[in-house]
């Protein structure tokens, strides 16, 4: 029987690079983010209803969503993130549904990379959770110098998530990113050998 995996971890933890390292032994990986894209690309339903909640500087003048600018609106803001949350997370529910079940019919083992996994309450939806950890200080040095931001800034969106003590007590497998990516690939294949994948 094919396996759903829930793979999460917080903000900067090292997610995108775990996923990269099981696609390599033969997972199949549904992206949370690809599909909140998707739910709201140029055109769509989803881009028009952000529109009528935030407004025309909502979006580009390519038509796209202006991502830098809602960001800025939902990081401080619990009532409009809510909202937001409600307009995309339905949509973007439909369509990993669809990729999960597609792969589960070809018989591969498949990863829901869902960055939100425990704040969205989605643990009951895969067979098992596999945490990404690193610490908090980590994800802040690591936020600042990847998205150019502000201690205070990083702090933000940092906090905006549960603790990632606190999800990792929830987990069924903790994977450490403490070290350097090296380190991270070995600690993977160490847990998939163990587990026997």
């Amino acid at each position: 029987m094919p396996k759903v995996i829930g793979l999460t971890g917080g903000i900067a933890t090292g997610k995108s690079t775990v996923a990269e390292i099981l696609t390599a032994h033969g997972f199949k990986i549904v992206d949370a983010d690809l599909a909140a894209r998707q739910a709201v690309e140029k055109g769509s339903e989803g881009l028009q209803q952000v529109k009528e909640v935030f407004g025309e500087a909502a979006i580009t003048d390519e038509g796209e969503m202006d991502r830098a600018y809602i960001a800025s609106q939902v990081f401080y803001d619990d009532a409009l993130r809510q909202q937001l949350n409600e307009i995309i997370h339905p949509k973007v529910r439909e369509i990993m549904a669809a990729e999960r079940d597609a792969y589960l019919n070809e018989g591969y083992n498949v990863i829901m990379d869902i960055p939100l996994l425990y704040e969205n309450g989605l643990e009951d939806t895969v067979d098992e959770v596999w945490l990404v950890y690193a610490s908090e200080s980590i994800q802040v040095d690591r936020l600042m110098a990847r998205n150019e931001l502000s201690i205070e800034d990083a702090k933000a969106r940092v906090y905006s998530q549960i603790s990632i003590d606190k999800k990792s007590r929830m987990a069924d497998v903790v994977i450490d990113n403490l070290g350097t990516t090296l380190e991270l690939k070995q600690n993977v294949e160490k847990m998939l050998e163990k587990k026997g994948y």
